[in-house]
């Protein structure tokens, strides 16, 4: 993560020289992005960070001829653009509507003369008297969370290509059978099948930075306090226009359930139980819904012959980070591999 800090660089002013263009042209120093400028002094952006410091700038305007202008500071990302992050604690002054307006317009200009694609900028729920200000230059909403807020706008003149927000949510579905050939079942105490006595298995989304391995399980024993081990992804199915309007996935998993007893959370279920396989499949909602009557059919023959599904083997991308691959019968990849 990256502090916003003022960043001196220099740039033209266009009002300004629209404003000097008949001043004798002086000696200007630094780089200019293009031809000499006819400006009566010349700009310079510079680091300043406190109430004191905004003053001093008037000064040194007044007594030197030097107009210091200030830049909020980005972090450059790997697609060519800048992303900003607001911080909570920056200086009181900086965070005024009028100043924090003359700092993002003279960002974005000096961003656009660096050939700078798409900026970013990350505001925090607390700061978003600055919405208004960041939209009138041009940004857009991308994406937000519990805490902040995403902003986005594309600088060149070419057509956008920043990527749309996430479009999926993903969820997952617990096939739990034990050596009776009962299947764990839950009645949801809200919800869509809220008071229709329907028994289904114990579903839950994933989590920000959850496998769907890891999530399933969780979400097994939160609901049931039934620990489980993670075998495999038995199936899964893509719906759209979901969850505000977004697609969404859902992982059947099968877990070994490693406890029997049965504690359920008293928020979201109703009831939770040990059933059998085959009264759970012969339900009548199960029987009459094609999408819970298949997947209830791939259960059964799991249950009775084995239906192979995609285990989780864990890697690692070459930065190192932990990920998993879910594949179909691992090992006859990995004895391949080594004979090779």
């Amino acid at each position: 993560m990256f502090l916003p800090r003022l960043k001196s660089v220099k740039l033209i002013d266009p009002l300004l020289l629209a404003r000097q263009g008949s001043v004798p042209r002086p000696v200007v120093r630094g780089l200019f992005f293009g031809l000499a400028p006819r400006v009566p002094f010349p700009i310079r952006y510079k680091s300043i960070s406190a109430s004191s410091a905004l003053r001093q700038v008037m000064t040194e305007h007044n007594d030197s001829g030097i107009e210091q202008i200030q830049l909020l500071d980005g972090c450059e990302d790997s697609y060519g653009g800048v992303r900003v992050e607001i911080k909570e604690d920056m200086d009181a002054d900086v965070m005024k509507a009028d100043v924090f307006a003359s700092l993002l317009r003279a960002s974005v200009s000096s961003w656009k003369q660096q050939g700078k694609k798409g900026v970013w900028i990350k505001l925090p729920i607390k700061s978003s008297h600055l919405v208004d200000i960041i939209v009138k230059e041009g940004f857009r909403y991308h994406h937000a969370e519990s805490d902040y807020l995403m902003l986005v706008r594309w600088l060149p003149e070419t057509q956008d290509t920043i990527p749309a927000n996430a479009s999926h949510r993903v969820g997952v579905g617990a096939f739990v059978l034990n050596d009776k050939r009962e299947v764990l079942v839950v009645q949801e105490h809200s919800g869509r099948f809220q008071g229709t006595g329907v028994w289904k298995l114990p579903t839950g989304v994933v989590n920000e930075g959850e496998d769907i391995c890891d999530a399933v399980v969780r979400e097994v024993r939160e609901e049931t306090g039934v620990d489980t081990k993670f075998i495999e992804v038995l199936c899964f199915r893509q719906s759209h226009k979901s969850f505000f309007t977004k697609s969404d996935l859902f992982f059947l998993c099968v877990l070994q359930p490693e406890s029997s007893a049965i504690d359920k959370q008293n928020v979201e279920i109703e009831a939770a139980q040990w059933m059998p396989i085959e009264e759970y499949a012969a339900q009548p909602f199960v029987v009459g819904n094609k999408q819970f009557n298949f997947m209830a059919n791939i259960c059964l023959v799991k249950a009775d012959h084995g239906y192979p599904g995609f285990s989780a083997r864990a890697t690692t991308t070459r930065g190192g980070k932990r990920n998993y691959i879910y594949c179909n019968k691992p090992e006859i990849v990995e004895n391949f591999a080594s004979s090779m």
